[in-house]
C-alpha cells in the first residue's frame, strides 16, 4: 500500500473542509467552549441572593436553610460518580447528565418558592438541590478533566484559566440576572435552572481527548484568555463600586450585561484568528510543491505487532489493585485509585482541605444572614457576593500561574501556597466574628480569594502527585472534603448557634414565634462565636498542611514535569525517523 501526504489523504483533506470546520473541530474552539461552560459551574456560590427568598416563602428557620446549603455543598463535590463515569465514557456523556441534573433541581426549586407546587417536604428541597449543584462535578470533569489531558504541560496555567472563569460566575449571572428580572429574586432560581444546561448541550460535540501533538502558541493561547478574563473582571469591579454609590435602573444593568456578554465571547475572536492563521499556512504549505513522502503497510504493520507484543508484555505484569494498595510509587507517577485513597499525602489533603473550604463555604452561604444581621442594607447583600465572585476569580487565576512560577523558577512547593492560603482565610473568618467596621467588605474579598485559590492549587497538588491516569476520580474524591467541613462548621455549629441566639433574642422581646415563621437574629452575637470556632478550626487545617509541604519538598525540587517532555520527545523522534524511512523508501522506488 502507498499513502501519499501530498495532496489526497492525512491532514490535508480535512483542511478542505474549510475554515468553519477547522475552527469546530480544533482544540481552540474546545477551550473556548470549556471557558463558557466552567463559566456556570460556579452558581452554587450564590446561594446568598436567593437563600433568604426560600426561607421566607417557605418558613424554614437558618439551622434548616443551612441544612439545605449543607446539601447544595454536597451535591457540587460529591464527583466520585461522575469521575468514575468519565473513565469509561467520552466527556460529552458526563456533560449531558450534569445538564440534566441543573435542569431538573433548579426548577423544581423554582416551582416549590413560586408556590407552582405544593409546599415540599425539607428532604425533598434537600434532594432537589443536591441534584441541581450536582451538576457542577460533573461539568468539571467534563471540561475541565478534559483540558488537562489535552494540556499537561500547562496545567497550573489551564485550571488557573478555567477555574477563574468558574469564579466569576456569581458576579456575571447577578448583572445578568438584574438585566433580565430586575429585583426578583425568585426568577434568579429560574435563569439557574435554563442558563448552564443550555451550555452544555451546546458544545457537547465539541468537548472530547484530542491526541494531536502539542503546537508552540498554545501557552500564548491560554495567556490570551487569561488577559480577556483580568479584563472581565476588572469591568465587573468597577460596575461594583459604582452600584454601592448609585442605584441601577434595569436598563443600566442591561448596558452592563451587554459589555459582560461581550467580554465573554471576546475569547471567540482569539480563537478564529489563530485558526485562520494556521489555515492559512497550512494552504500555502499545499500549494508549495514539495517531494511525495511513501510508507509502506509493511511498515505500519510492523510498528502495530511491536505496540502489541509491549501492550501484553504489560499486561502479564498486572496484578490485583488490592494487593499493591499500600505498595504505592514514586509521587508523580501514575498511582491506582486504591494506592491514593489509603496514602498518607492524600488524607493529609483530605483534613486540610475540610478545614480550609469548610469555613470559606461557611461564609459564602451565609453572606445574606451575616450582612442581616449586622445592619448591612440589602443592596449590600448582592455587592458582597459580587465581590466574593471576583476575588474567587482573582485566588484561582493567581494561584494557578504563580504556583507554577514559583515551581518551574525557583522549585517552591505547590503545597506551600496552600498552607498559606489557608492561613490568610482566619483573618476573614475574625474579621466578621468580631465585626470590624466595614469588616464584610474585607472578609468578602480576603474570604473570595482564599476560597477561590484553594481548588486549584488543589486540583494541580492532586495531579502532580498522584498522576493524570486516575485523575478525574481522584480530584472528585478530594473534594468530597467540602461538604464534610460545610456540614459540619455550617450545620452543626453555624447553624446551631444562630438559632440558640434568635430564640434568646426573641424570649427576651416577649415575643412568641408563629408556626411557618423563620427565625431572624440581629446584632454581632448571631455568628461571633461560630467564626471563632471556624478560624481556630481552619489553623489547624494550617498546620496539616505544613505537614504535607514537609513531606513534599523533595518531590517538587524535581522536575515533575519530565515524563510529559520525555514522552513528546520520543513522538517527535518516531516522526522523524517515520519521515527518514519514508525519503529512503522513496528513493529505493525511484
Amino acid at each position: 500500500m502507498v499513502v501519499s501526504s501530498g495532496g489526497g489523504g492525512g491532514p490535508w483533506a480535512e483542511m478542505k473542509g474549510g475554515l468553519t470546520l477547522q475552527i469546530l473541530k480544533g482544540r481552540r474552539f474546545m477551550m473556548f467552549g470549556s471557558l463558557l461552560i466552567m463559566n456556570t459551574a460556579g452558581l452554587s456560590y450564590i446561594f446568598a441572593l436567593y437563600s433568604s427568598e426560600i426561607k421566607s416563602s417557605l418558613g424554614y428557620d437558618q439551622t434548616t436553610l443551612n441544612l439545605i446549603s449543607f446539601y447544595k455543598d454536597l451535591g457540587a463535590n460529591i464527583g466520585i460518580i461522575s469521575g468514575l463515569i468519565n473513565e469509561i465514557t467520552p466527556p460529552w456523556v458526563v456533560l449531558a447528565m450534569g445538564a440534566g441534573f441543573n435542569f431538573f433541581g433548579y426548577f423544581m426549586i423554582w416551582l416549590s418558592v413560586t408556590g407552582r407546587v405544593a409546599k415540599p417536604h425539607v428532604w425533598q428541597m434537600c434532594l432537589y438541590i443536591c441534584l441541581g449543584s450536582n451538576s457542577q462535578p460533573f461539568v468539571n470533569t467534563g471540561a475541565l478533566v478534559t483540558c488537562i489531558k489535552n494540556f499537561p504541560e500547562s496545567r497550573g496555567v489551564l485550571i488557573g484559566v478555567l477555574k477563574g472563569y468558574t469564579g466569576l460566575s456569581g458576579a456575571v449571572i447577578t448583572q445578568l440576572y438584574h438585566a433580565i428580572y430586575g429585583d426578583d429574586a425568585k426568577s434568579l432560581i429560574l435563569l439557574i435552572a435554563w442558563l448552564p444546561a443550555a451550555i452544555c448541550l451546546t458544545f457537547l460535540r465539541t468537548m472530547r481527548i484530542m491526541k494531536a501533538p502539542r503546537q508552540p502558541n498554545e501557552l500564548k493561547l491560554l495567556y490570551n484568555f487569561l488577559y480577556i478574563s483580568l479584563g472581565l473582571a476588572g469591568f465587573l469591579m468597577i460596575i461594583i463600586i459604582v452600584e454601592k454609590r448609585v442605584t441601577f435602573t434595569q436598563s443600566e444593568y442591561g448596558g452592563s450585561a451587554a459589555m459582560v456578554l461581550f467580554l465573554l465571547f471576546l475569547p471567540l475572536a482569539v480563537v478564529i484568528r489563530d485558526e485562520y492563521r494556521l489555515w492559512k499556512s497550512k494552504n500555502e504549505a499545499m500549494n508549495d510543491p514539495s517531494p511525495i513522502k511513501v510508507t509502506t503497510e509493511e511498515a505500519i504493520s510492523n510498528g502495530a505487532s511491536t505496540i502489541s507484543v509491549t501492550t501484553s508484555a504489560q499486561n502479564k505484569k498486572q496484578v490485583s489493585c488490592w494487593q499493591t494498595a499500600f505498595q504505592p510509587p514514586d509521587r508523580g507517577e501514575d498511582y491506582t485509585i486504591l494506592q491514593a485513597l489509603f496514602s498518607i499525602d492524600m488524607l493529609l489533603i483530605f483534613f486540610a482541605t475540610i478545614c480550609g473550604l469548610g469555613g470559606t463555604l461557611t461564609v459564602i452561604d451565609n453572606l445574606g444572614q451575616i450582612g442581616a444581621s449586622l445592619g448591612y442594607p440589602k443592596q449590600s447583600i448582592s455587592t458582597f457576593v459580587s465581590l466574593v465572585s471576583i476575588w474567587n476569580y482573582l485566588g484561582r487565576v493567581v494561584a494557578g500561574i504563580t504556583s507554577e512560577i514559583f515551581i518551574t523558577k525557583y522549585k517552591i512547593p505547590r503545597t506551600l501556597m496552600l498552607t498559606l492560603t489557608l492561613l490568610v482565610s482566619c483573618i476573614g473568618h475574625l474579621l466578621i466574628a468580631f465585626n470590624i467596621p466595614n469588616g464584610i467588605y474585607f472578609a468578602s474579598v480576603i474570604i473570595g480569594f482564599c476560597f477561590g485559590a484553594q481548588w486549584p492549587l488543589l486540583f494541580a497538588i492532586i495531579s502532580e502527585i498522584f498522576g493524570l491516569k486516575y485523575y478525574s476520580t481522584l480530584f472528585n474524591f478530594a473534594a468530597v472534603a467540602s461538604p464534610i467541613g460545610s456540614y459540619l462548621l455550617n450545620v452543626r455549629v453555624t447553624g446551631h448557634l444562630y438559632d440558640k441566639e434568635a430564640e434568646k433574642q426573641m424570649v427576651a422581646s416577649g415575643l412568641i414565634r408563629k408556626v411557618g415563621e423563620d427565625l431572624k437574629c440581629n446584632g454581632v452575637e448571631c455568628f461571633k462565636l461560630s467564626f471563632i470556632i471556624i478560624a481556630a478550626v481552619t489553623f489547624s487545617g494550617t498546620l496539616v498542611s505544613f505537614i504535607l509541604v514537609l513531606r513534599t519538598r523533595k518531590f517538587y525540587k524535581s522536575d515533575i514535569y519530565k515524563k510529559f517532555s520525555e514522552n513528546e520527545n520520543q513522538a517527535q523522534t518516531k516522526t522523524v525517523m517515520a519521515g527518514d524511512g519514508a525519503q529512503l523508501v522513496e528513493a529505493q522506488v525511484r
